[in-house]
Formats: structure tokens, C-alpha cells, sequence
């Protein structure tokens, strides 16, 4: 007996539509059962989980910071997967969008100009582009497999990250600890408000997402992308190019992921060290998928994951909690979106080793 899934001649637009809530609620009554596991009060935990953050002005601009590189990478991976390119390495995108950007405050530290903060910003999309370019490279002459690929690269990029700051890009005067000098002045993104810490990275999310969007909605590339993205086929014969669009839509996400990377360093961190993301490339693709891969769905998603890290630190505080359990609600999140969209799109059925499927699967109800 093998398990398969016949997909639906149509499905239901409404539960197409609730699927992202349903999920949410789904993960929601998990995180109750494992706090209850934990042996702590689950209204309680949740509260200080998803309530308890926004509750202060501080924390507003806190989730601001951390939804800003959520939002900006998953509208890149959008087009990715739309188009039927599987970038999972945007992590190592956003490390070397921050390595690259950083170039110019750490190597030409006496540069002191309002041209530095704009050069940063687009060494860090371009170093974050050319590095989404080798899978894209690596797919169109070899045939390799791009999620693989993309993946290793993340690794590639941490331990170059990792030897920069411990070794030639090491600050001299940081009583030996692993990281470069501190960006001047010219070299930190502005705060948007005087009341946090909040800077302008979320501008260029909600940007890059309205771009995106309109690009998706309105110009022939978008076009091409869902095409492509539907049957390669189908595209060939409009007179698409599969070849220009792995390399347009591989270097799009690199771009903003690298844009994300080289905001998060210069608008939160201030210098590079060894660690400068808590996995937000990974992260960003259940962004992607929460919000149905439309860049206006993923401005909302981006908030809701980027509220679990924040509550995560709140949990720690409050409950006693392990710092793991944001990663569990995550996991959890993206399990659910995925289950939700599998059972909505697609009907199980049961086949048998003499070719038959079970009554029940055959059945229009099933």
C-alpha cells in the first residue's frame, strides 16, 4: 500500500483564503499543549508569548527592528518560489550583504561623507545578489539542484563572517574580542522616531514589498514569473526564458536579502561580529508562505513571526522558558501553513499494491 495525493479539480476559495488563520490558531492550541507539557500556566504563557510584547513603545519599535529583514527577505523569496526557484540559502545571502556593505566604514574608517550610509546600502544588495548568483549559476550551466546549493552556501558565508572578525577585520583597540570596529556616524542608519530604537530598514521592507507587488500585479516580468512558475511549458512557448528567469529571481532575493543583512548591521548592531542574525533567513521563508506568497500578505506575517521572537525574550523573562521554544513556534507555524495548504489543495488516496484506491479515497467526500 503507497500513499498519494491527487490534486483537487478546484479547490475551496474560502478555506484557500482562511488557511494562513486556521494555521495560526492550529499553532496556537499546540503551544498551549506543550506549555501545559512544560507545566506551566498555558494562558499565562501565551499571553507573555503574543500580548505582553505589545504593550509598550519600546517593544513596538522592537518588533519593527526584528520584522523589518522578516519582511524584506520574504518578498525576495516570493518571486523565488513563485517562479519555481528554491532559494533556501537567504541566510547566507544576508551575512554577505552585511559583510560587503560594512566594506567601506571598517576598511576606510577616516571616509567621513552622507555618500557612505547609500554606498553601504547598495554594496550590501549587490554582495548579497552576487552570492545568490553562484546557485543560479551552478542551475543554469550544471544542472545542479538549487536548494542544496543555496543551503551550503549559508555555512560558507558564516565561517567566512566568523574569520573576518576574528582575524584581518579584528578591532585593534577591542581588548581582543571578535568584532570589527564600531561604524561611524555616517555609517549607522538613522532612528525613525525618538521614542525607541526603530530605523529605517522597515521603510525599505514596506517599499521593496509595494515594488514587488505592483511588479507582480501590473509589468510584464511579474508575467512571466507566475508563467514560469505554473509550467515551464507554457512559458517557452509566450517565448519566456526559464534560463534569465533562475538568474533574475535567484539575484533578486540575494539583493534583498543582502539589503536586509547590511540594515540589520548598521541600523541594530553598529559593527560585525560573529553572529549578527538569529536565523532571520530562515525564518523568512515561513514569512513567505504565511503570507500566500503575496508581498502585501508577507507585510503581516512578517510582524506575526517576528512577534514570536520577541516573545520568546519576554517568555524567558516571565516563565522561565527555554529560548528553543520561539524556534518550536516556528516550526510549529510552518508545519501547520503547510499541512493546512496540502489538505485544502490536494485529496489523499490509498492505493493498494493491486493498483486499486480504497472506497473511501474514491469517494467524492474523501
Amino acid at each position: 500500500m503507497r500513499i498519494e495525493l491527487e490534486r483537487r479539480a478546484s479547490a475551496s476559495s474560502l478555506f484557500a483564503l482562511v488557511s494562513p488563520i486556521l494555521a495560526l490558531v492550529l499553532t496556537l492550541l499546540a503551544g498551549a499543549i506543550m506549555f501545559l507539557m512544560l507545566g506551566k500556566d498555558p494562558g499565562h504563557a501565551l499571553y507573555s508569548f503574543f500580548i505582553e510584547p505589545l504593550l509598550e513603545v519600546w517593544s513596538l519599535h522592537e518588533l519593527a527592528i526584528k520584522a523589518a529583514p522578516l519582511i524584506l527577505i520574504a518578498v525576495g523569496l516570493s518571486v523565488c518560489y513563485r517562479s519555481n526557484n528554491w532559494n533556501i540559502g537567504a541566510e547566507g545571502q544576508f551575512t554577505m550583504g552585511a559583510i560587503c556593505g560594512s566594506m567601506l566604514p571598517i576598511l576606510v574608517p577616516q571616509w567621513q561623507s552622507p555618500l557612505v550610509l547609500p554606498l553601504m546600502l547598495v554594496m550590501g544588495a549587490i554582495g548579497g545578489a552576487l552570492f545568490a548568483g553562484i546557485p543560479a549559476l551552478l542551475k543554469t550551466r550544471f544542472n545542479t539542484n538549487e536548494i542544496l546549493v543555496s543551503l551550503m552556501l549559508v555555512y560558507i558565508a558564516q565561517l567566512f563572517l566568523d574569520w573576518l572578525v576574528r582575524g584581518p577585520w579584528r578591532d585593534p583597540k577591542g581588548f581582543n574580542f571578535p568584532q570589527s570596529v564600531s561604524f561611524s556616524a555616517d555609517a549607522v542608519l538613522p532612528e525613525l522616531l525618538e521614542s525607541g530604537r526603530a530605523h529605517w530598514a522597515i521603510v525599505f521592507a514596506l517599499v521593496a514589498a509595494v515594488a514587488v507587488w505592483f511588479m507582480m500585479r501590473y509589468m510584464l516580468k511579474g508575467f512571466q514569473v507566475t508563467v514560469l512558475g505554473s509550467s515551464e511549458r507554457a512559458g517557452r512557448f509566450a517565448g519566456f526564458s526559464s534560463r534569465r528567469m533562475v538568474w533574475f529571481s535567484l539575484m533578486l532575493s540575494g539583493a534583498c536579502a543582502g539589503l536586509a543583512g547590511i540594515s540589520e548591521v548598521s541600523g541594530s548592531i553598529g559593527h560585525l561580529q560573529p553572529s549578527i542574525s538569529p536565523g532571520y533567513g530562515f525564518t523568512a521563508i515561513i514569512v513567505a508562505f504565511l503570507g500566500r506568497l503575496n508581498p502585501l500578505g508577507i507585510i503581516a506575517s512578517g510582524f506575526v513571526l517576528a512577534l514570536t521572537y520577541l516573545g520568546g525574550e519576554a517568555a524567558q523573562l516571565s516563565i522561565g522558558v527555554s529560548d528553543k521554544v520561539t524556534r518550536v513556534f516556528q516550526g510549529l507555524l510552518l508545519f501547520f501553513v503547510l499541512s493546512c495548504d496540502t489538505l485544502i489543495l490536494y485529496r489523499i488516496r490509498l492505493i493498494f499494491s493491486d493498483g486499486r484506491a480504497s472506497a473511501e479515497a474514491r469517494s467524492p467526500h474523501a
